[in-house]
């Protein structure tokens, strides 16, 4: 008998797992035939990006978030784009609409350098 009772429950929450997923055709917030958007985190700690090369899709949002207990900034080597000086827990976010690759830098610490390979 409790096996019969965990079947079914089992079964009940797959059923909404579906539903609520539109029979899985697509996900919440994304148009038909398109991916959902992403996220990605690049943390900043000990004068470091980490990952310090990141591959995306198109559409796809980076955040990076100073973890070190100095300021840092996140500057795009063309210029596309440039955080503010970051202290400790601060973040900067840069949604890539375009392919293409975009290495960056710390313009406090001009060695430290990362790279987003948008696809």
């Amino acid at each position: 008998m409790r096996r019969g009772v965990w079947s079914f429950v089992l079964i009940a929450i797959g059923i909404a797992a579906v539903a609520l997923m539109g029979g899985g055709a697509r996900s919440f917030g994304a148009k038909a035939g398109q991916p959902p958007a992403a996220n990605v985190e690049v943390k900043i700690d000990n004068f470091s990006f980490g990952p310090a090369t990141v591959t995306v899709p198109a559409g796809t949002t980076v955040t990076w978030t100073n973890r070190d207990d100095i300021p840092h900034t996140v500057v795009s080597d063309d210029k596309v784009f440039k955080s503010k000086v970051m202290d400790t827990d601060e973040k900067f976010s840069f949604t890539f609409a375009k392919p293409g690759t975009y290495g960056y830098f710390c313009s406090v610490h001009p060695k430290m350098t990362g790279k987003v390979v948008v696809q």
